[in-house]
């Protein structure tokens, strides 16, 4: 339930310990608030600099761009959080993006958000406004669907997104209203206009939102967004939880860069992603649509049949209409309950060898969103529990076992999915953060519900070295549930207006 648990909520551990502060000791980073101090200001801003450490801790990264990395708290990410703090972080910055439009010029709009960090982030804003569409980047082409654009992310591990909407009309409906985009983070805006740009050219529009958990852009960075708009011809919003910024010292990259090689090596990674080459293989074999050869799970994992809705979407990334969050919560307290019933934890169940005392759902890269709602219903129903939420990913993020350091622990394992960044000599390694409890057997986890897609229930999944193997050797009992990948009708049917309706939403008790 909601209120159990003894973990910090935000940055801060139990310990007292900011999980940015390994990072700020050795390398000099700061994080500034927008309290009096003003955003960019030195010092903490006031208040604002607090607000911002309960929102984020900091890591390093293998990255020649940006040695440091914005680990959200309330994200679900990295971070295994509460799943009723992420879902309502982003439906209140929806329900602030509907108070600015009016209610009006809100059901005229779309949302879009980013892959992957944000694919949830973004769906969790729509459902805060309640009444517009919803469509997610990918970096997962789908053979048969059309791409209606792409844009370029500067700082990211993998950079190329792609937009592919079921219907082609989705950005291009008549009587366009406002473009939200959304993100984790607002860190310098160049993502931000590359995306307006490539959709401006063909989809032009006179309002757009942007929409983060924090917004970290310097003055010159908040200048240069404005230039864009007034060059533009549109209106430009931007909403954000929290406001400030970061002071990275001269030398950042490089001492950055020296901490990440002394403390971890990118050849380790490789090594264990490709292990054992048959993986690769077996996966691309794998990928195929009736999937007979990836029926059987891994040992000591049990397989549950969620009862997914017939024809209801498994995210956005080919749109989500609020018509379709509404069949997904009618079914969400079933799905719970099965899973509830594979953990051994439903009303009425023969007690288990173990109590459970911490569960965790992992969601799968882009499948951020039914993993969240999935997880958040599985909380409601288990009195007693704790349960925590967060996602598998491609960013390689360095690992250190401290306190004070935001990605306590790192699991390895080759990508699933025949992805499009597979490399020629194995499979590309994905990482899951935080779910092996280090060195602190208080963060351990009872069980672990994974889930996945049906275009990632490969044989690679349930291989030795693959992600339910890397699960299973840190908890007492593994579940995989598989939400079928949805395709789109071939061919499509263009709609002029996307899909809308408008019931009231659940409201629950967000703080």
């Amino acid at each position: 339930m909601r209120d159990e648990g003894n973990e910090a909520q935000g940055g801060v551990s139990v310990d007292n310990v900011w999980s940015g502060q390994w990072v700020v000791d050795r390398l000099g980073i700061r994080l500034a608030g927008a309290g009096a101090g003003g955003v960019g200001a030195d010092g903490d801003g006031a208040d604002g600099g607090a607000e911002l450490r309960e929102l984020l801790g900091l890591a390093l990264r293998r990255n020649p761009k940006r040695a440091h990395l914005l680990v959200s708290n309330v994200l679900g990410k990295h971070v295994p959080q509460r799943p009723a703090t992420v879902h309502g972080a982003g439906v209140r910055l929806g329900r602030r993006v509907r108070e600015l439009l009016g209610d009006e010029v809100a059901a005229r709009a779309v949302v879009l958000g980013y892959a992957e960090t944000a694919t949830g982030l973004g769906h969790s804003v729509a459902d805060g406004l309640a009444v517009a569409p919803y469509l997610h980047s990918t970096r997962r082409p789908v053979p048969g669907v059309a791409t209606v654009g792409g844009f370029e992310e500067e700082h990211s591990h993998a950079t190329s997104h792609l937009l592919l909407p079921e219907d082609p009309g989705f950005l291009a409906a008549t009587g366009q209203g406002p473009l939200v985009l959304v993100d984790d983070e607002f860190s310098t805006g160049r993502t931000v206009l590359n995306t307006i740009a490539a959709l401006h050219r063909r989809f032009p529009r006179d309002h757009y939102v942007v929409v983060a958990l924090v917004d970290m852009r310097s003055p010159e960075d908040r200048a240069r967004l404005d230039a864009f708009a007034a060059d533009l011809g549109a209106r430009v919003d931007v909403v954000a939880a929290a406001a400030g910024a970061v002071h990275l010292p001269d030398d950042v990259l490089e001492r950055g860069a020296e901490l990440v090689a002394a403390h971890d090596s990118a050849a380790d990674d490789r090594k264990a992603a490709a292990a054992i080459p048959y993986a690769a293989a077996a996966n691309r074999k794998a990928v195929t649509d009736d999937r007979k050869d990836a029926t059987a799970t891994a040992p000591g994992a049990v397989r549950v049949d969620l009862g997914w809705p017939a024809g209801l979407p498994d995210g956005g990334r080919h749109g989500f209409a609020p018509a379709h969050r509404i069949r997904l919560e009618a079914a969400l307290p079933a799905m719970a309950t099965r899973l509830a019933a594979a953990l051994g934890a439903s009303p009425g169940a023969t007690a288990a060898p173990r109590p459970l005392r911490r569960v965790l759902v992992l969601g799968f890269e882009e499948l951020m969103y039914a993993p969240l709602r999935i997880a958040e219903a599985l909380d409601e129903l288990l009195d007693g529990v704790e349960v925590r939420y967060s996602t598998t990913t491609r960013s390689p993020v360095l690992a250190v076992d401290d306190p004070g350091y935001a990605i306590r622990t790192r699991l390895t394992f080759p990508a699933h999915d025949d992805p499009a960044d597979d490399p020629d000599d194995g499979p590309a390694p994905r990482y899951a953060y935080n779910v092996a409890p280090g060195a602190d057997p208080g963060r351990r986890f009872d069980a672990v519900v994974a889930v996945v897609d049906s275009t990632a229930d490969t044989p690679a999944l349930h291989a030795p070295d693959g992600l339910l193997a890397a699960v299973s050797a840190h908890t007492d009992r593994l579940v995989l549930a598989v939400v079928p990948s949805y395709r789109p009708q071939t061919p499509p049917t263009p709609r002029t207006v996307p899909e809308r309706q408008a019931p009231p939403m659940h409201q629950p008790p967000y703080e």
